[in-house]
């Protein structure tokens, strides 16, 4: 495919929809690639230049007017890879073509507002890719999980959910949403990991230990909120994310190929070349 450095299309193995069940994907399996690591670094390098290219033919195109935008959505459970998604996928591309924000809990003055009303603040303008880290997905996993809402709110937020992102794509935003799926000893691991290098103790968050006395609860719940929301203009694709090379190169390739859909070209100069060579040479 000329939209990513691989020669299969990912998406039609990593789609998912209505009836989704979380847990019959494998998270250490590696859909579309039969190679190992060290291939997937090869192929997630190749790929970053046509990535780049095209985020910079999007953003070309909206300084001559265009409207066109594109927003990925990473939900996960805590530790399966959504920043090193940002600095090995996105951090290929140049940075003012992008928007990224990282949704923490909402404050008291956001908590005032629809759950929407803090995440339409942060959509991205026309040229850009939008990166959400977390998202308004928060207000159902979470909430449905915690019981901080009833049931019949959290009901009818997916209703909201679908909408929303219905409008996004009707106001030129192509909406592409990646669950990563960690398993539980993968994260386990990786938390462990944190606890013995100083340079992650950054990193380290006792209440993640906490979460996964739910985690059976919250597999359940990411399947409800997928099944419940995939369509055809906001589609989800769940990506196995215990090897991060192969996460990396996945989301790469899905990113890549929502550009590629756009058929995007330069923007045709709105001035005479020629003319403005002579002008140039005689300056």
């Amino acid at each position: 495919m000329s939209s990513s450095a691989l020669d299969t299309d990912l998406r039609p193995l990593l789609l998912a929809g209505p009836g989704f069940r979380l847990a019959e994907v494998d998270a250490r399996s590696t859909p579309g690639f039969p190679h190992g690591k060290k291939v997937g670094k090869a192929a997630l390098k190749k790929g970053a230049k046509a990535l780049s290219c095209a985020q910079e033919q999007l953003f070309a195109e909206s300084r001559q007017g265009g409207g066109r935008s594109v927003l990925l959505i990473l939900q996960a459970m805590d530790t399966a890879g959504k920043g090193g998604i940002v600095r090995h996928v996105i951090g290929a591309v140049d940075p003012q073509g992008v928007h990224h924000h990282a949704f923490k809990a909402p404050t008291a003055a956001e908590r005032r507002h629809d759950f929407l009303w803090r995440i339409r603040k942060q959509l991205p303008a026309p040229g850009m890719i939008g990166v959400f880290d977390r998202s308004h997905y928060e207000d159902v996993l979470v909430h449905k999980v915690r019981g901080l809402s009833t049931a019949e709110k959290v009901e009818g937020r997916y209703d909201a959910i679908a909408q929303f992102e219905a409008e996004l794509a009707g106001a030129e935003t192509r909406v592409l949403k990646v669950m990563l799926h960690v398993s539980k000893k993968e994260q386990k691991r990786r938390l462990a990991e944190r606890l013995d290098r100083p340079d992650k103790y950054w990193k380290y968050n006792p209440a993640d230990v906490d979460e996964r006395a739910h985690w059976r609860d919250y597999q359940e719940a990411y399947s409800t909120a997928i099944s419940r929301t995939a369509t055809g203009a906001a589609p989800w694709y769940v990506v196995p994310a215990d090897r991060k090379w192969y996460a990396r190169l996945a989301v790469q390739h899905l990113l890549a190929s929502t550009l590629a859909d756009l058929r995007l070209d330069w923007p045709e100069a709105h001035f005479d070349v020629e003319a403005e060579r002579k002008r140039l040479a005689a300056s």
